[in-house]
């Protein structure tokens, strides 16, 4: 008899998940309290902390394709990773591999918003 099982076999992917998305909410915060810093805002974390909740102003199609396309791209090379090593290494190089992933989708996404928001 077969037991139902979900899609993988490691207990810890939701862990992953969950982790990637709390580094993007946490690199974004980064970036717009660094924004807000140099451009003299008088309490930067707050307004930083503002400007993550007010992202409702969809993305260009353009702009959300290849934001897109970075964080499946990145999902599935720390996929890749995680499938090609074990024990201690494959958590260094996913965790690694993911940071890396995760920094260059909310980079892109906070210098493509900078640009949208300055042209309106």
């Amino acid at each position: 008899m077969y037991l139902a099982r979900g899609s993988s076999d490691d207990p810890y992917v939701w862990l992953w998940v969950l982790g990637a998305l709390a580094l993007y909410a946490l690199i974004s915060y980064g970036l717009q309290y660094r924004a807000r810093a140099r451009r003299g805002s008088a309490h930067p974390a707050h307004d930083a902390l503002h400007d993550l909740k007010d992202r409702e102003d969809p993305q260009p199609p353009g702009n959300r394709f290849v934001s897109r396309v970075i964080m499946l791209g990145g999902a599935g090379l720390t996929g890749l990773v995680a499938y090609l090593t074990s024990g201690a290494v494959r958590v260094l190089t996913v965790g690694l591999t993911a940071a890396v992933a995760v920094t260059v989708w909310a980079y892109y996404d906070h210098r493509t918003e900078s640009r949208a928001s300055a042209r309106s």
